[in-house]
């Protein structure tokens, strides 16, 4: 049964080589792409009950025993992050079938999504730290092209600044891999966090921990997220879905796997300053949904705000706290998707992308204005939607830990979320309409399909929380008890010796 956990990283990358073939045949393109997603939305599934029922797996490729060779390893976190990930991609996906137009289609749109989600699973489920990077690029590969289809002036400026930031980061991850194997001497993530904790609080990791940090804030846009605001505004609304839905998304991950697994024995240093950037990063995403006056510009700092939130449960660093993180990272792939289509969709209907040109809609789109209204509420954390188990176990774990700093800014941030989009929902949907019964563009179900069924998706994450609950348990013990984990990669009787002498 551990061969499957292969397949979420394998299937679409065989999906994509054969669709770049079918470039003519838009159809089968579409047939091909939505059916890997559900088949991989399936065996995640599957692999959620095997965990559950047996632990932590692993597949070993090539037969190398750890930690020797590489593997991937499957545990209650990872596969409930490929879950909720394969579901929102194939709702964009969707998306994309009714809007994203011919010419995009035709430029191996759907291949690059498949690569990029690929690379997504990977970095999801891999326990090797090399692996970890190579999954990275493959990722960053496949949005490199897709943040460029479409080739228009502003676009292309963007995209290179995403290009080169993102280069830059990768060129910083290879170095801080590099001063790793020099001081551990292993890649695998199970066999480093043994290492690390014979070597105790040594500065040279703790350096190189904090080498990681900038690495993976890059990649999630925690505080060096200067990058980030004008490369999703530019996109096709499917693709900047996509992006807000999944990437930052990993680079989250990577920050909490290497902090709840590899660096945790000078956690005074790492843990602190993740506090101190989740926080800044809190701060700075109010004030840019605050500021900004475009709704794309809003939705973009929104993302920000929800990266702080998470690092600031991750800082915490209690089992609530991390249940809070596995909750509202799943809530948080759903609603960014959601606002970015709504955000979208807006701007298809009036032509305008300032809330001050926009107001009336509900009279023209009442159904479209529910959905709005339930996503916001939503991004808010209002019970009994997906967001507010997730900031209440945050919240628990900071009164616990006594982060009483970083649990006033996090509900703060609430507040400001709930403003933001309080103004685009009054400004846009009521006051006098701008769009008279002659210049009504229509919105035809099938465009409003895919918001539904992420307003449905948000709905169940919330009122199904308790069905849900057994799994993320699991996740967080796995994160907060590093044992689990090593003891599943590394067969605990063998190597419990080696963290004893």
């Amino acid at each position: 049964m551990s061969n499957i956990i292969v397949l979420p990283l394998i299937v679409p990358v065989i999906t994509a080589i054969l669709l770049v073939f079918l470039r003519q045949n838009i159809m089968i393109q579409r047939i091909l792409s939505l059916c890997t997603l559900g088949f991989v939305i399936f065996i995640s599934v599957v692999l959620l009950l095997e965990v559950q029922q047996q632990g932590v797996m692993r597949i070993d490729f090539s037969g190398w025993i750890p930690p020797f060779g590489i593997l991937f390893v499957a545990d209650s976190f990872a596969v409930l992050l490929v879950f909720v990930a394969n579901i929102v991609a194939a709702i964009c996906v969707v998306y994309a079938f009714f809007t994203i137009g011919e010419h995009y289609e035709k430029m191996y749109f759907y291949p690059f999504v498949l690569l990029m989600v690929a690379g997504v699973n990977g970095s999801f489920l891999t326990g090797d730290i090399f692996n970890l990077f190579v999954c990275f690029e493959v990722m960053l590969l496949a949005s490199y092209a897709l943040i460029s289809l479409g080739g228009g002036k502003v676009q292309l400026r963007e995209a290179l600044k995403y290009v080169l930031i993102n280069i830059v980061a990768s060129w910083i991850f290879l170095v801080a891999l590099a001063f790793l194997y020099g001081t551990i001497g292993t890649l695998n993530m199970a066999h480093i966090s043994l290492r690390v904790m014979e070597a105790g609080a040594d500065p040279l990791i703790t350096t190189v921990g904090l080498v990681f940090l900038i690495v993976f804030s890059l990649k999630a846009g925690l505080l060096l997220f200067f990058w980030l605001p004008g490369s999703y505004r530019v996109p096709p609304t499917a693709i900047a879905a996509l992006f807000a839905a999944l990437l930052t998304k990993v680079g989250i991950y990577a920050l909490v796997r290497t902090f709840t697994l590899l660096f945790t024995t000078n956690s005074e240093v790492t843990h602190t300053t993740l506090g101190i950037m989740a926080g800044l990063t809190i701060l700075a995403g109010c004030m840019g949904a605050l500021a900004g006056r475009d709704v794309r510009t809003i939705a973009s700092y929104n993302i920000l705000i929800g990266v702080g939130f998470i690092v600031a449960g991750l800082a915490i660093g209690t089992e609530s706290a991390l249940q809070g993180v596995t909750y509202y990272l799943m809530h948080d792939m759903v609603v960014k998707a959601m606002l970015f289509l709504a955000v979208g969709m807006m701007i298809y209907v009036t032509g305008e992308t300032l809330i001050d040109n926009m107001s009336g809609l509900i009279r023209n789109y009442p159904f479209f204005g529910w959905l709005f209204f339930i996503m916001m509420c939503s991004i808010a954390g209002i019970p009994p939607l997906s967001g507010f188990l997730g900031k209440v176990l945050i919240g628990q774990g900071a009164i616990e830990g006594g982060n009483f700093v970083l649990l006033g800014l996090g509900f703060l941030s609430s507040l400001i979320v709930l403003y933001s989009l309080l103004r685009i929902f009054l400004s846009s949907f009521f006051g006098e309409t701008i769009l008279s019964i002659e210049d009504e563009k229509p919105l035809p179900k099938r465009i409003v399909l895919p918001l539904t069924l992420l307003s449905i998706c948000t709905i169940a994450l919330g009122i199904g929380a308790e069905s849900m609950a057994p799994y993320v348990k699991d996740a967080a013990e796995t994160l907060h008890t590093p044992s689990i984990y090593i003891d599943a990669v590394l067969n605990g009787e063998k190597w419990q010796g080696e963290v004893n002498k």
